[in-house]
């Protein structure tokens, strides 16, 4: 517990001697109090991510100081018992209140809590003999496209309940059509699955997240598609960017990049291996995978009749995510200029894409040490977020409450705060 802030601590102020810096001097530059830089050097208090870069930038240490940060580990129990072959499913129970929770169980421990205790209705649909299977995949495909726009406007535990009933039911469904349409129906439950892993991850439960990725890759197998796996790796690889963990961003994301891959998944890839060399503060490498993965989705070639992998509501993702790597990589101030031009962009019923980056956008003015804006911007960006209750958002709520802490005489901070504490309590419970 003591070893990784002094060894950030020391180095930090070797180089920062080296580069003939006093801490007031740096102090000025992070936009950090001389005192907390102070307790960092000493091994007094262990420096966040974002110190980390900031610093890993002022002295240009590229991406060295970035790298001592530690990072959070994420238990993979499930992934492995999947893994092992132990075939896992989902214990779903509903209450008369209207909440609902899910719990990953194997065959064996269903077994063990005894037949009576897990009996309940199936949610798959009666065992007939449809003759319209075109109609049929035709109405699940536009389903899913309404409940990814649900997604946009209200939080995981309203969608997920659907997305995890509909992908059992197209699964079953699948066993009682003929081919093409039963790969079809099987295609399209892989994408429930993924999109139902997304909303896992916005829940806070990056566990269930990666379950159900693995589950979307089997189910893109079943029905014929071995893409799915490659994108697999890019979701992956989001679950440790939010773990602050480059190295396994990076390797995640160029394993799926092989050239026989459509230029999509390359291409979203290349953005993910972007966000992670922006983590480890390599900027021109960061900057090298975002011009592949311009250059890859500029070639993407619109699939009819399938859903779209990935983001559906940025005009120039690779901008907005160049936006969101400048401020991983320290830059804050020409982070939040690409990101304000970009999010003008977002269509209005956007909701989770326009506070995902609109917090982003807010961090970085308040990191660059533009309080009054930053304060502006996270006002008009709270009723949103407690309505989309985003997980990973929250991760930059918290990010934006310890940095308008350090300004507790700022009238525009103490006005906020009460809102901020409240709106970070209803996206936490």
């Amino acid at each position: 517990m003591v070893q990784e802030p002094l060894s950030f601590g020391r180095e930090l102020r070797r180089r920062r001697l080296a580069a003939g810096l006093t801490l007031t001097s740096l102090s000025k530059l992070v936009h950090y109090s001389k005192a907390q830089l102070s307790k960092v050097e000493r091994g007094l208090k262990a420096p966040s991510r974002e110190l980390a870069r900031l610093c890993d930038t002022a002295l240009d240490a590229g991406g060295d100081l970035a790298t001592l940060a530690p990072i959070r580990p994420i238990n993979t129990e499930a992934i492995e018992a999947h893994n092992s072959g132990e075939e896992e499913v989902w214990l779903m129970r509903l209450s008369s209140d209207g909440q609902s929770w899910f719990q990953p169980l194997s065959r064996r421990q269903m077994m063990a809590m005894g037949v009576a205790s897990v009996a309940g209705m199936s949610i798959g649909p009666p065992d007939i003999t449809f003759s319209a299977d075109t109609t049929l995949l035709g109405m699940s495909r536009a389903l899913f496209d309404h409940y990814r726009q649900l997604g946009q406007v209200a939080g995981p535990g309203l969608v997920l309940p659907a997305l995890i009933a509909q992908t059992h039911s197209l699964q079953e469904l699948s066993s009682r059509t003929r081919p093409p349409t039963r790969e079809g129906l099987l295609r399209l439950a892989s994408r429930y699955a993924e999109y139902t892993g997304w909303m896992m991850q916005e829940a806070g439960n990056d566990e269930a997240a990666l379950w159900w990725t693995q589950r979307a890759i089997d189910l893109a197998a079943a029905g014929g598609d071995g893409d799915m796996a490659a994108y697999g790796h890019v979701r992956r690889a989001l679950v440790k960017l939010y773990r602050d963990d480059a190295v396994q961003t990076i390797a995640l994301a160029r394993q799926a990049q092989a050239s026989r891959l459509p230029p999509r998944i390359r291409g979203l890839a290349a953005q993910r291996e972007a966000q992670g060399h922006a983590l480890a503060g390599d900027y021109d490498a960061c900057m090298r995978s975002l011009d592949r993965a311009r250059s890859l989705l500029a070639r993407e070639t619109p699939q009819p009749n399938t859903p779209t992998i990935g983001t559906m509501n940025l005009s120039d993702p690779v901008e907005m995510i160049k936006g969101w790597c400048l401020y991983d990589l320290g830059r804050p101030q020409p982070a939040a200029e690409i990101i304000g031009r970009q999010i003008a962009l977002v269509p209005p019923q956007a909701l989770r894409t326009q506070v995902r980056y609109g917090m982003r956008h807010a961090l970085a003015h308040a990191v660059a040490g533009e309080i009054e804006q930053a304060c502006h911007l996270i006002g008009q960006l709270l009723g949103s977020a407690m309505a989309v209750s985003s997980a990973t958002i929250a991760q930059d709520m918290r990010k934006l409450a310890r940095t308008l802490a350090r300004h507790p005489n700022n009238a525009a901070v103490r006005q906020l705060a009460p809102e901020l504490g409240a709106a970070f309590d209803a996206v936490n419970p």
